[in-house]
């Protein structure tokens, strides 16, 4: 049997004993490893999911869709699910990271959520730093889930494990237009409906941020 065919049936056999569905990419293929694009199932409104600078500064990095629908943004990619299978998993807990060669803010790229912005009244998605991989524990606040919503779409979900009282348990992924009109991701109760199409090698190597 051809390796890859072997590794696909496995994985799909261990998702199935633990009732697990697999995420699929634009071409209805399983998503194992490996870099995607986050790109928006209606068009028209934006692009794809990027990295940005706060309030027009170059740092630090907020999660935004490309003002444009025709750039695709940066590839992300997944990690840190449970239990340890090759595919990623619908509805569990993962992180997600922007994967880019440099930036110009020298910081990790993991997706999380930032502090509660009271000028805003929002909880957006920021870049950050990522799970702890010291063995002294998880950061919650670096944790989403791929939710299927809809026949051919997805949603992102924040179930943060410890959280104040104010902040409800569990929040779709939106978008909140800023003042400058940023489109940022942000928790919110109108989903942002996604699509993952699968990233080449050399668009995920070629990536170095310096300004936007």
């Amino acid at each position: 049997m051809n390796p890859t065919v072997y590794f696909v049936l496995a994985a799909v056999l261990a998702s199935s004993a633990y009732g697990l569905d697999a995420v699929l990419d634009i071409d209805g293929d399983i998503i194992f490893t490996g870099s995607y694009y986050v790109l928006p199932v209606i068009r028209g409104q934006g692009g794809g999911v990027t990295l940005e600078g706060r309030g027009g500064k170059p740092c630090p990095f907020d999660i935004v869709q490309e003002s444009s629908e025709v750039e695709e943004g940066i590839p992300v990619k997944f990690s840190g699910w449970r239990p340890r299978i090759g595919l990623v998993p619908e509805s569990e807990d993962l992180n997600i990271q922007t994967v880019v060669r440099a930036t110009i803010c020298i910081q990790s790229t993991y997706w999380r959520v930032g502090e509660f912005d009271y000028k805003r009244k929002q909880y957006f998605v920021v870049a950050g730093n990522g799970p702890d991989r010291e063995g002294t524990g998880e950061d919650s606040l670096s944790f989403f889930k791929i939710e299927k919503a809809g026949y051919d779409a997805y949603k992102f979900v924040f179930c943060p494990r410890n959280w104040d009282s104010d902040c409800p348990k569990c929040s779709d992924v939106g978008i909140f237009v800023d003042e400058l009109g940023v489109r940022r991701l942000a928790l919110s109760d109108k989903p942002f409906l996604v699509v993952f199409k699968k990233a080449n090698v050399t668009d995920v190597s070629s990536k170095t941020i310096f300004f936007h």
